[in-house]
């Protein structure tokens, strides 16, 4: 499922569900529809930056990393795989973040479901 952002402030941000989910979770909103308003987007940035900050501060861990060596790399495998590669919260929000900064500044609210 995919999440669609929207704003006259900025163009619209397109999320998977699952990773919509936990930035929506962060800011006490529904995931199937809503609505954060310009003056919501100062609480919501500062939210979110602080768990951009914290998922820096706590990287990937070695057992994850364990994991998926062990599906991608067994002696019985004999197909040619790419490395793993993760991307970060703070990659996946940055868009939104964007879009909020520009929504808080020109006056406009963020929607998504509608």
């Amino acid at each position: 499922m995919l999440i669609t952002f929207r704003s006259k402030a900025a163009s619209d941000v397109m999320m998977f569900g699952e990773h919509a989910k936990r930035i929506l979770t962060l800011l006490h909103k529904d995931t199937q529809r809503g609505v954060i308003t310009a003056e919501q987007a100062p609480q919501a940035l500062a939210i979110l930056e602080k768990e951009v900050a914290e998922s820096r501060a706590h990287p990937v861990s070695d057992e994850v990393q364990h994991d998926i060596d062990a599906h991608h790399h067994g002696a019985d495998d004999d197909a040619e795989h790419e490395g793993a590669q993760s991307v970060s919260f703070a990659t996946r929000v940055f868009p939104l973040m964007e879009m909020l900064r520009a929504a808080q500044a020109k006056g406009h609210d963020v929607v998504w479901g509608v």
